[in-house]
């Protein structure tokens, strides 16, 4: 229990990670559920280009949208952009750099999904096979066949155990330039996914440095804050629900006292020890005024530090100081020779 204690809180505080680990599996997932799947294309002129395409288009959208479900981040994202202005400003960018890496490893499964369907070429052989250029590959000139007729017999690609086309085109033809042609769509898509990839994770930091250091720090802010203000809240509805148990025996003390029992005196302390923790918020009003507060009006990003030591090379060097000098205290001593 205490090694998946560690692992636990090693996830929590490398957010990054655990949700690259989630990515990682949804990705096996995926391959493992096109693995599994039952392909089964319905051999029909006007249903197989729907059946391969959906097949293709819609299981990816589906892992698109589970992994920004799966990503905590998803709803802090929500909350800062949809949160009134306040004190605080709202920097596009910030939002921006938070949706781009969230969208960046959602788009991790349906890509794999993606190439793996390509490559083993069903969809593709299902979806056109109504599409193979008979003049070139068989025999066009086949009698007592119209083209409706063609259609459907080409429909039945798929479907071997079903084929009785072999005299207009060889089905092992067909479905050989099928899946030659879904392969080549398959590598390009990985070559595509692989350079964007690259151009994102390595180019876009040269181009817009400064910027983009500032919205990474900006954003882990965000989601630090969250994280204490979560804490905070926690620990405060703690200590709160602990004083209200208090207080709720020590209303009863006259019961308790006739039946000659004595409270013990640690819970006085204890008590004392708690409602320091409530910051003087000590009723549910309030709380709710407070938690209201700091969703309109969070407070704004100006500490007013210090001014730091001059002579390091520090850009405020010979700044006038914006902090009043506090006059020194002398003291006297008198001295009595009685």
């Amino acid at each position: 229990m205490d090694k998946f204690r560690m692992i636990f809180q090693f996830f929590q505080s490398n957010q990054e990670s655990f949700m690259n680990g989630i990515c990682g599996i949804m990705a096996l997932a995926s391959t493992q559920m096109y693995s599994a799947f039952d392909f089964n294309c319905p051999c029909l002129p006007h249903y197989n280009l729907a059946y391969g395409l959906g097949i293709l288009l819609v299981p990816p959208f589906i892992l698109f949208l589970l992994g920004f479900v799966l990503n905590n981040n998803i709803s802090m994202l929500a909350e800062e952009w949809r949160r009134p202005q306040g004190q605080r400003g709202k920097d596009p960018a910030v939002l921006r750099y938070m949706f781009c890496s969230m969208a960046q490893r959602a788009m991790i499964a349906p890509a794999v999904w993606v190439s793996v369907t390509l490559l083993d070429g069903k969809c593709i052989t299902c979806a056109f096979c109504t599409s193979v250029p008979v003049e070139t590959l068989g025999n066009a000139s086949h009698p007592h066949l119209s083209q409706g007729e063609i259609q459907r017999v080409l429909a039945r690609i798929p479907c071997k155990e079903i084929y009785d086309g072999q005299q207009l085109i060889a089905n092992e033809v067909a479905v050989r330039y099928l899946r030659c042609i879904s392969q080549a769509l398959g590598w390009c898509f990985v070559l595509l996914m692989t350079t964007l990839a690259f151009l994102v994770r390595f180019l876009r930091p040269c181009f817009s440095q400064a910027a983009f250091l500032k919205s990474r720090y900006w954003s882990h802010y965000i989601d630090i804050e969250r994280k204490l203000f979560d804490e905070t809240c926690a620990e405060h509805a703690r200590s709160f629900a602990k004083v209200c148990i208090q207080q709720f025996f020590e209303g009863m003390s006259t019961d308790l006292v006739a039946a000659r029992c004595h409270l013990p005196v640690k819970a006085a302390a204890d008590a004392g020890e708690a409602a320091e923790k409530l910051l003087g918020i000590t009723d549910q009003g309030t709380m709710n005024m407070a938690l209201k507060s700091w969703h309109r009006c969070k407070p704004p990003l100006d500490l007013h530090p210090p001014a730091l030591p001059t002579g390091n090379g520090w850009a405020g060097e010979g700044q006038p100081s914006t902090h009043p000098s506090v006059p020194r205290r002398k003291t006297a001593a008198y001295y009595s020779w009685v």
